[in-house]
């Protein structure tokens, strides 16, 4: 049985990859802080509780991981603040390059000889601001715009040994991200990205012929929709 490791799978895009692979026969290693609190339930899934803003954290729990099956990492872990950069405090700053960028190339670095053995993937989900400049989203923007620069590089590099690295630019998505924002995803079906929506993109590049490889996709709604949110 093929295993993967996959971040962010207490809610939102993380756990509908999760559940996919889970559903397409995969025994799925879940990684997040509250990776207990998932309702994600299943024989073959086992939560691992990591704090990926510890990289000392996250070595040990992949030292201690049974790799030898390990075919596929999803770098699905991320959050966003969208304020005036001088009003993010020092905490948000570094909380949120180590789980939008450090913890994914981490990541990368630590299981990539068991993927290159395995000739397997690596998925990293990004954000429709690492393809655009927007205010309010200058850190943000940055931390996915390096991963995607990171996947794309090293891609180049692990080519040659059977790995896929794809990124994955997700527009505005229906999952708990927006909860703690001044703004959040449309109502309407045609103005807003489901989480499934992703998973079904994993599912079919990782069924796709042996020997191609699709090293990006960028995914929009139809049509352009927000809300905002009243303040308090």
């Amino acid at each position: 049985m093929q295993s993967a490791l996959v971040t962010g799978v207490s809610s939102g895009i993380g756990k509908a990859i999760a559940e996919r692979l889970l559903e397409m026969g995969f025994r799925v290693y879940g990684l997040s802080r509250n990776v207990t609190q998932t309702t994600l339930e299943h024989p073959h899934f086992t939560p691992l509780p990591c704090d990926l803003r510890d990289s000392e954290a996250i070595e040990q729990t992949v030292a201690a991981l049974d790799k030898s099956a390990l075919t596929l990492l999803v770098n699905a872990a991320g959050f966003g603040r969208f304020e005036p950069h001088e009003e993010l405090s020092t905490e948000t700053i570094t909380a949120m390059m180590r789980i939008n960028l450090e913890a994914p190339i981490l990541l990368s670095n630590l299981l990539l000889r068991t993927l290159k053995a395995n000739q397997g993937n690596i998925v990293n989900i990004t954000s429709i601001e690492a393809l655009r400049s927007s205010r309010f989203s200058a850190l943000y923007s940055a931390t996915k715009s390096g991963l995607r620069a990171f996947g794309q590089s090293l891609f180049e590099e692990v080519r040659k040994e059977g790995v896929n690295v794809l990124t994955i630019n997700p527009d505005m998505t229906d999952t708990a991200f927006f909860d703690d924002l001044r703004f959040g995803v449309s109502e309407k079906e045609d103005e807003k990205l489901l989480a499934t929506d992703i998973a079904d993109i994993v599912e079919d590049i990782l069924q796709m012929r042996p020997g191609s490889a699709v090293t990006e996709v960028t995914v929009r709604a139809q049509k352009f929709g927000i809300t905002k949110k009243k303040t308090k």
